[in-house]
């Protein structure tokens, strides 16, 4: 992988990752489009761990203030009504499904489902699942109204994310606004749904990462630099998100996707991209 690669797919990790369009399919695209290679699945996951240092970071409070509570429910019964320790089991809980089926799943990730064709067709039908969710979600409970249940159903909904073209923000949002959250809330717990995961893919594709079966390869140095790139942009992306989510849809982002959607496929139909 050459350094302007690496600096490119950094700055689209940055600036897609928390964006309902699919960071890992913008990156497939991309790549391929300007170096007709998919730089690979390792690679996307390492850099995302730059993308996953700014939810840590934008939510350091939030994030203390949850684990503490979680650590003091586990030793004293008397603190185990307060919400934050509950919010440490529902983020535990909605993992464990993207946990199991990334882990047997890891070599149809990194191989078959990155098919641009694939892509292109995903990023398009699952726009209508956008739609779909801000037409009929009832949108009216808060973020201390969330469920074990709730996090269940939204872990599983992260599960697509493992198929480019689907976006992690995107399905557990929608899969939100389904079960009646807030857009902004369904947003912020996304949000704080995708750390354990994220991390724990970023550091299990690190070996990988250097020497990948699928993919092209990447030094230390690269890996570092992609890392900072995603982080700085991630950072100012979730700002960004969260104050768009309050006063408008995932409208927007369908729309956006169809568009790309349509035009990859062309390029595709065309010979312009392979598959």
């Amino acid at each position: 992988m050459n350094w302007a690669q690496t600096i490119v797919l950094s700055i689209v990790q940055g600036l897609t990752e928390f964006l309902p369009v699919s960071s890992s399919g913008h990156l497939n695209i991309v790549s391929r489009l300007f170096w007709g290679e998919d730089a690979g699945a390792s690679f996307t996951a390492v850099i995302q761990l730059g993308t996953e240092l700014a939810v840590l970071v934008f939510f350091a409070k939030d994030i203390f203030r949850i684990v503490k509570a979680w650590f003091k429910g586990l030793l004293h019964k008397e603190c185990r009504d307060d919400f934050d320790y509950k919010m440490g089991w529902y983020v535990i809980a909605g993992t464990i499904p993207i946990g199991i089926i990334g882990f047997f799943g890891k070599d149809l990730i990194r191989d078959n489902a990155r098919s641009l064709w694939l892509t292109a067709s995903v990023l398009i039908i699952f726009s209508f699942v956008f739609l779909a969710a801000e037409k009929w979600g009832p949108q009216k409970r808060d973020f201390d109204q969330l469920t074990l249940k709730d996090s269940l159903i939204m872990g599983f909904a992260q599960c697509l994310a493992l198929i480019p073209g689907v976006s992690r923000s995107g399905g557990t949002i929608s899969a939100g606004l389904f079960i009646g959250l807030k857009r902004s809330v369904a947003t912020r717990y996304s949000f704080l749904l995708a750390i354990p995961a994220v991390l724990a893919s970023g550091i299990f594709s690190l070996p990988d990462a250097f020497n990948p079966v699928h993919g092209q390869a990447a030094s230390a140095l690269q890996l570092g630099v992609g890392v900072v790139i995603a982080f700085v942009l991630g950072y100012a992306s979730i700002a960004w998100l969260l104050k768009f989510v309050e006063k408008h849809s995932l409208n927007w982002f369908a729309g956006y996707r169809i568009v790309v959607g349509i035009i990859v496929l062309i390029l595709l139909g065309t010979g312009v991209l392979a598959a």
